[in-house]
């Protein structure tokens, strides 16, 4: 089966039927990713000088949008262009939120919007260690910022001038990465989670969910042999296209290519229609335990 679930259509706003959005919300849930071949983001022409990587300040590999703040991070560039490329990100984010509000409208009474980014760097030039390689097979999970279970929903867009593909390779479900890694990890130490919150190298408290999803994420990264041999399969996104998917349930690498929008929100496993499909609930059935209080 292809891991991508296609949903026609050229329009941010849709309008979806309710056929539509029950198919999506399965294939979202169910580990797939909703694939939009008619959908782009367009950009104005007096944004097209931004398809460019001297945007960035070359410290990122992104430029990440705060939406609550108002705050551009990771260029460069001198204020009227700043605030120019801010607003490109920005509009990015409204279309963003209208796509998951028309199709998914279940979710909107528990979304949180987190950030927005735009990657003008190509991915093969972004030199990295192995945990920030996102060339490699992963589940998204994050050191300094634990979520407590919630889900990871993300919007891209490639809009890259020459064609190029955003390339993916796509990895075996959830649960199946799950069980193969879970006797490798070792449970966190009883009050690792308040320490780390204390010393402030967490934003919040990482609890044992956060934990086994971080060291997932690690793991996976570093086993050079599941890399090339486990299950898996390249995903070309062609320019003028867009996707959606659950980064913490789909394993996934970026392989290729340049000039590529996402948005991020945050779901709690009670926003979902199948709660049992969230990592935390598959986590907690292989360990028999909560891992959230």
């Amino acid at each position: 089966m292809s891991p991508l679930e296609n949903i026609a259509g050229g329009s941010w706003q849709g309008p979806f039927s309710d056929a539509v959005a029950k198919r999506a919300v399965a294939a979202l849930e169910g580990g797939r990713l909703l694939f939009f071949p008619e959908l782009a983001f367009a950009l104005q022409a007096d944004e097209m000088v931004f398809l460019d990587p001297d945007c960035s300040d070359g410290r990122a590999k992104n430029l990440s949008y705060d939406s609550r703040s108002g705050k551009l991070k990771g260029t460069a560039l001198p204020l009227p262009e700043r605030e120019r490329l801010k607003a490109m990100v920005a509009r990015f984010a409204k279309h963003a939120q209208a796509l998951v509000a028309g199709l998914l409208p279940g979710y909107v009474p528990h979304l949180r919007l987190g950030r927005t980014s735009y990657r003008p760097i190509e991915v093969k030039e972004r030199p990295s260690s192995y945990r920030k390689d996102d060339s490699r097979l992963h589940v998204d999970a994050f050191p300094s910022r634990p979520n407590g279970g919630e889900r990871i929903l993300r919007v891209f867009s490639n809009v890259n001038p020459d064609g190029q593909a955003r390339v993916w390779r796509v990895g075996e479900p959830f649960e199946v990465c799950a069980e193969r890694f879970l006797p490798r990890l070792c449970p966190p130490f009883p009050g690792k989670g308040k320490l780390l919150q204390a010393l402030r190298l967490t934003r919040g408290y990482r609890s044992p969910y956060d934990h086994y999803m971080l060291s997932l994420h690690d793991s996976m990264k570093a086993d050079e042999t599941y890399q090339r041999q486990c299950p898996q399969c390249e995903v070309p996104f062609p320019a003028a296209t867009s996707w959606m998917v659950f980064t913490d349930q789909v394993s996934h690498a970026a392989m290729a290519g340049q000039y590529v929008f996402e948005q991020t929100f945050y779901l709690p496993v009670q926003g979902l229609h199948d709660p049992s499909t969230a990592p935390l609930k598959v986590l907690e059935r292989l360990l028999a335990r909560e891992l959230v209080a």
